[in-house]
């Protein structure tokens, strides 16, 4: 621990007052010493609860987890926007084949689905943000502890991983292992 840090202070406050004791301790000089005894042992325990911390789950796991997951979300709402899209030109291409009044009302609620398909480019824009503070505070975190975020996190079950919600792509369960699945049920 560096010198002058607060468990050094500590400890020579409390030298100090046992040294300037003589004889029987006075209440109000009891009272002091129970203070400081009391404020050693909440160093103590916010010390071990410090060092209880997962410094490793939180930079192995849950970092890297909350990033895959907003990376997955930017890929999924991407994916949809351009599915939305084309539908939106398909619309288009039919609009010339129906009348005036309708196709004129068919190219007015295209524009309007074109605009409103701009959240996806904010929406990304905002999760790279997030993303990129994510790792910021990784490496942060790494550098402060002196290791690396360990890359597969340890004790997760099959089951666990499932009721947890969609899978990311490179993780995801492809639709032969889920018919393989259920036909052994049969």
């Amino acid at each position: 621990m560096p010198e002058g840090a607060p468990d050094d202070r500590i400890e020579a406050a409390v030298k100090a007052v046992l040294s300037s004791l003589s004889g029987d301790l006075t209440l109000r000089e009891a009272a002091l010493l129970a203070e400081l005894h009391e404020l050693g042992r909440t160093v103590a325990r916010a010390k071990a609860e410090i060092a209880a911390l997962s410094v490793d789950d939180i930079t192995g796991r849950h970092i890297p987890s909350a990033t895959d997951e907003l990376d997955a979300i930017v890929q999924h709402t991407a994916d949809a926007t351009n599915e939305i899209l084309d539908a939106c030109e398909r619309i288009e291409a039919i609009q010339a084949k129906v009348g005036k009044r309708n196709g004129e009302a068919l190219g007015t609620e295209v524009t309007r689905i074109y605009e409103a398909c701009s959240f996806q480019d904010i929406t990304g824009q905002r999760i790279a943000k997030v993303v990129a503070a994510l790792k910021a505070i990784e490496k942060r975190i790494a550098a402060a502890t002196g290791g690396a975020p360990s890359e597969e996190p340890e004790g997760v079950t099959e089951g666990r991983r499932l009721a947890e919600g969609p899978q990311l792509p490179a993780a995801a369960t492809s639709q032969d292992e889920i018919d393989r699945l259920l036909a052994g049920f049969g």
